[in-house]
């Protein structure tokens, strides 16, 4: 699903260059679930907008589905994201005018050009937050704007989902809520979750990790089994 081979960046500052990433090599299997962990400075979210295709990579190549973006255009680059991966932030990125069901519709727009309000409705329901739908997110708790940023991604139908540290704004209760809730949605629809983080419990709950140190990987998990997670996301409590 995402390969990258011999990955490096560096930025031009004044006359000289800051060497980012240096000669990164991983891939992730489709399905899989991933930490990528590493303190601040170690060029984990620069990694993670080169395989989001955010950013470009001075040298090497990168493939997500096959597809090497190096060679897309920028038109083709913003047309193959909005095909294939989702985005979910710590700072949930909801519009604030718009209800949560609202929200879900307008991902829909952005990913198929139309809504299914009846889909939107369901996606929200298997977050456990159908009797939200018409909350402003000012109206509700971090949590629950977290579980409407995953609704949000979802609703994209996307093969990749990749998380920037999506639970550093919550307590350790809601955190393991919402990991629980991305893990059971990336096992139903078999999505590949990609889950940038510096926190050592949130890594421990993907199948693998990856340390990135320095702008180099340092160490790459084997793949284990899931920790167990709830059988129904509509157990999750509405208050999270």
């Amino acid at each position: 699903m995402v390969k990258l081979v011999d990955v490096y960046k560096a930025y031009k500052i004044g006359k000289r260059y800051l060497v980012v990433l240096k000669g990164v090599n991983l891939e992730v299997e489709g399905g899989e679930s991933v930490a990528i962990l590493g303190k601040s400075g170690s060029g984990k979210t620069t990694l993670l907008n080169i395989i989001a295709g955010l950013d470009r990579p001075s040298y090497g190549h990168v493939y997500v589905d096959g597809v090497d973006l190096v060679y897309l255009s920028e038109n083709e680059l913003a047309k193959f994201r909005r095909s294939t991966i989702s985005f979910i932030f710590q700072s949930y990125n909801l519009i604030s005018e718009l209800t949560a069901l609202e929200n879900v519709l307008l991902a829909q727009k952005a990913r198929f050009g139309k809504t299914d309000r009846v889909k939107a409705m369901q996606i929200l329901k298997l977050v456990g937050l159908e009797e939200h739908a018409n909350h402003r997110p000012h109206e509700l708790s971090g949590g629950q704007q977290q579980r409407v940023a995953i609704a949000m991604a979802l609703a994209k139908s996307p093969k990749l989902i990749i998380a920037d540290e999506p639970t550093g704004a919550l307590d350790s209760k809601t955190r393991e809520r919402v990991l629980d809730l991305l893990l059971e949605a990336k096992q139903k629809l078999g999505t590949t979750l990609l889950v940038v983080t510096h926190d050592e419990d949130v890594a421990r709950r993907m199948e693998r990790i990856i340390r990135i140190k320095d702008g180099e990987i340092v160490e790459v998990g084997t793949r284990r089994p899931h920790p167990a997670v709830p059988d129904q996301l509509v157990l999750l409590s509405a208050r999270g």
